[in-house]
């Protein structure tokens, strides 16, 4: 397992395209889920008159079995290929996609964009398409899902293709890199194996695309820093921070600090699937034992780094920000709440600093009066109470959040400079 170079995928689309159909039949291509699992949800599925569900009903489970127990192992689903093993982050179902995207999509290296050939391009497709542009995913493969139900047709794949790639030079990602690939996750057409109901398609399948993605970047030489997802008391251990390590090193014996609540102490234990280990690196998923830290000194959206070196608390932040969508305009005063990694916190938007034009990224306009959908900017932002942040340029995985109001995403950015 530790042979292989390890990443993370994302596989985003609208909610009823077929996503978890299609985790399930890759965790099963892949040997990830014993066959006779399958088995079982195939007669739970029949007996509930939802035939051919299995594969999603094997997600589903996973989902629900994860929401039950209290398990420090926040590891997600992953399975092999020849060259890769690969972690599924934020698969489906969770209830505010978006924002696990913006807090956890910083963690896909790639992703997969399942778009059904009967549908096309949704509303939350787009959304989807433009956070992996923002949020940096490098390569995208997009999945042509339920080809079973427009019979295999061509023409109906070259249309959603183009739909899909009219929407990829909108958000301006790099639709040379996108692979498309014409699937059936109930049926199993191109995932595995090539489809014989698509002799007119002559490119790799899922598996094929997902083992000649490039190799993720590897981690900087940033300090440690592990932002806080929830804390538990742990019978026999005591107070335990659950987080995933976005840069550094976490080790035993370290002295620590979790910002903005400055408790700290020395890391006694570090568990990681169930198991004490003596160090944790970037993308573990881990919960650790501080001593001295008490339940009620730190909580979830803290960071935790180095006692010498903690991460910083913007009194005020520079960023730069897309806005994806806003009723009306967006004017210096507005306060959503940013979600940046596991913190959400209000923030007065303070100053509008510059318009952008977005093709080029050049400065188009000095304070400008407002903002509105399509528009990219340099913003001033005062969180209304304390938040740890990272300027992107030192720490990336620290330095990007979303803007969320009335149920929406309105924007996304990265933080260019912390005022503390």
């Amino acid at each position: 397992m530790a042979d292989k170079p390890h990443q993370n995928l994302a596989i985003i689309g609208h909610v009823d395209h077929g996503k978890s159909t299609l985790v399930g039949r890759l965790l099963f291509e892949t040997g990830s889920v014993p066959e006779h699992i399958i088995e079982q949800h195939r007669e739970e599925a029949a007996s509930k008159g939802k035939s051919g569900f299995e594969f999603a009903y094997v997600m589903d489970n996973l989902a629900e079995e994860r929401e039950r127990g209290v398990t420090i192992d926040i590891a997600h689903q992953r399975f092999d290929t020849e060259k890769y093993y690969f972690t599924i982050v934020d698969t489906p179902g969770h209830r505010d996609f978006v924002k696990n995207m913006i807090t956890g999509a910083s963690q896909a290296d790639h992703a997969i964009l399942v778009v059904a050939a009967d549908d096309g391009v949704a509303p939350q497709t787009r959304e989807h398409v433009f956070l992996a542009r923002t949020l940096g995913i490098e390569e995208l493969i997009i999945a042509v899902n339920k080809m079973d139900v427009v019979d295999y047709s061509e023409d109906s794949y070259k249309q959603v293709k183009e739909e899909v790639q009219q929407l990829l030079q909108q958000v301006r990602f790099n639709s040379d890199d996108a692979g498309f690939i014409p699937i059936s996750a109930f049926e199993g057409d191109n995932i595995a194996e090539p489809s014989e109901n698509m002799t007119w398609f002559d490119g790799p399948t899922v598996l094929e695309s997902l083992n000649n993605l490039p190799e993720p970047s590897p981690p900087t030489d940033a300090p440690l820093r592990v932002p806080i997802q929830d804390v538990y008391t742990i019978s026999g251990i005591g107070t335990v921070p659950v987080g995933r390590v976005e840069t550094g090193m976490l080790r035993t014996g370290d002295n620590v600090r979790f910002m903005p609540s400055d408790a700290g102490g020395e890391v006694k234990t570090i568990e990681m699937h169930h198991e004490e280990v003596p160090e944790a690196g970037p993308g573990d998923n881990v919960g650790f034992n501080v001593r001295g830290v008490g339940k009620d000194d730190i909580r979830r959206g803290d960071v935790c780094g180095p006692a010498d070196d903690p991460p910083s608390v913007a009194k005020t932040f520079t960023a730069q920000i897309v806005v994806m969508q806003h009723p009306s305009v967006i004017t210096a005063g507005y306060t959503p709440v940013i979600h940046a990694h596991t913190a959400q916190v209000a923030c007065t938007f303070e100053s509008l600093d510059q318009k952008l034009d977005p093709a080029s990224g050049e400065v188009a306009e000095e304070e400008p009066d407002f903002i509105k959908a399509g528009d990219a900017a340099v913003v001033t932002l005062r969180p209304q109470k304390p938040l740890s942040i990272e300027p992107s340029s030192e720490i990336a995985e620290l330095g990007s959040f979303a803007i969320r109001d009335m149920g929406q995403t309105i924007a996304a950015g990265k933080v260019l400079e912390v005022n503390e």
